[in-house]
């Protein structure tokens, strides 16, 4: 933390005043959160960094105005990103996560206890050290003598790299600012070159809702690239429409067809949204969702 760092409204917010926080999905529709106090505000060299106390969600990290994750519901996006692709490669050693500053992707792959070494890459520390102060069950694991913290673009990372992964997770924020590149088919084709020939990628692909023109191009440059591409879904209430995007795309594994089952049930995972049955269904596409792909 530096001296540009604030902390404001210490003490709860009264009814009285009855503040609000609402993030705006397009010109005409967005969520509003009722809150209790600002914890944090502060800039990076990157983006504009809040901690905000709500009455339902409880803490909230929100990165350049928008949600990030709140403590409620974070559980949902990072165990969807993270077990989905854990339970159809038969066997991740080596592991890369590119983004994920909160750290709750980190927290769901320590949970495998299969995998040697996990690289973090991360563009803004500061994200990280706020994470860690205000959100310590979630950032739990940066410690972990597995992991290596690389501070980096991660665009520029995955092009210099000569490691080979059994799993890159995209844990971006959306496609604005610092993580634009994070988006784009030369970003996928060198992460496809960083994978081992069974590779698999996972990455957060925005809302098929609020997002079509984003999702199309999305899905256009990744199936450019990898053999086998599908779209998975969630439900996470903080996002736009709730309904949230995933890609599993793998060089050689099916998600629904090569799920190891039995691996799932021998772990007995500690999970509060993936199951086995939401593994097989998340891949069953609304018809609206269908022709946006």
């Amino acid at each position: 933390m530096d001296n540009n760092d604030k902390v404001i409204l210490e003490e709860p917010v009264s009814d009285f005043w009855n503040v609000w926080y609402s993030e705006l999905h397009n010109q005409e529709v967005g969520l509003s959160i009722k809150i209790k106090k600002m914890l944090y505000s502060g800039e990076s060299e990157f983006q504009r960094i809040d901690v905000l106390d709500s009455c339902y969600f409880g803490k909230m990290l929100i990165l350049y105005g928008s949600i990030m994750i709140t403590e409620k519901d974070e559980f949902i996006y990072h165990e969807m990103i993270t077990h989905v692709p854990m339970f159809t490669h038969p066997d991740v050693r080596n592991a890369l996560i590119i983004g994920g500053g909160d750290g709750g992707t980190l927290r769901e792959l320590i949970k495998h206890q299969s995998i040697k070494k996990i690289t973090q890459v991360e563009i803004d520390k500061k994200v990280i050290e706020v994470s860690k102060k205000y959100f310590p069950e979630v950032a739990k694991e940066f410690d972990n003598p597995k992991v290596k913290l690389v501070y980096e673009d991660g665009a520029e990372f995955i092009k210099k790299t000569e490691e080979k992964y059994d799993l890159i997770i995209i844990d971006s924020s959306d496609p604005v600012g610092p993580a634009i590149s994070l988006f784009s088919k030369s970003f996928y084709s060198y992460c496809f070159n960083a994978l081992n020939d069974d590779g698999i990628l996972t990455a957060q692909t925005e809302s098929p809702f609020f997002n079509k023109n984003e999702v199309r191009k999305i899905y256009k440059n990744l199936k450019d690239i990898f053999p086998i591409v599908k779209m998975y879904l969630a439900y996470v209430p903080t996002y736009p429409s709730s309904l949230w995007s995933f890609a599993l795309c793998s060089k050689k594994y099916d998600p629904v067809e090569d799920f190891d089952n039995n691996r799932y049930k021998n772990l007995n995972l500690k999970t509060n949204y993936y199951n086995c049955d939401i593994h097989k269904a998340c891949f069953s596409l609304p018809n609206f969702v269908k022709e946006l792909l």
